[in-house]
């Protein structure tokens, strides 16, 4: 099995191609503002988890935690996203439940690294 096997990475990678889908859609003013921060967020996510999939443990739950803390700041980002209007109530629910999962998952890893 190699980190490209891992399902939060599929998920974090799943959810970044969801985000560029919607790139078209945002209104120019917020694309290179704020939507370009989700992004940034989301292939930052991307990079701690296919890092934290070959690293040793101590490196791994820092590295977990760190992609954590960039999915808090991504939430931040999307919900932002909503409530100026960039995106629409069912695009951002499409979004924030990948992101809940991406979240559940990213917690079970953690907690098992941390035992």
């Amino acid at each position: 099995m190699n980190e490209f096997d891992i399902p939060i990475f599929q998920k974090s990678y799943d959810l970044y191609k969801q985000l560029h889908e919607y790139r078209r859609l945002v209104p120019k003013q917020d694309r290179y503002t704020v939507y370009e921060k989700a992004e940034q967020s989301s292939l930052s996510v991307i990079s701690h988890i296919f890092k934290a999939g070959t690293a040793n443990k101590e490196s791994k739950y820092m590295l977990l935690q760190r992609a954590s803390a960039e999915l808090n700041l991504l939430r931040v980002f999307i919900r932002l996203l909503k409530d100026i209007k960039a995106l629409d109530n069912k695009k951002y629910i499409v979004i924030q439940s990948e992101v809940d999962e991406i979240g559940r998952m990213l917690g079970g890893w953690i907690r098992s690294v941390d035992k």
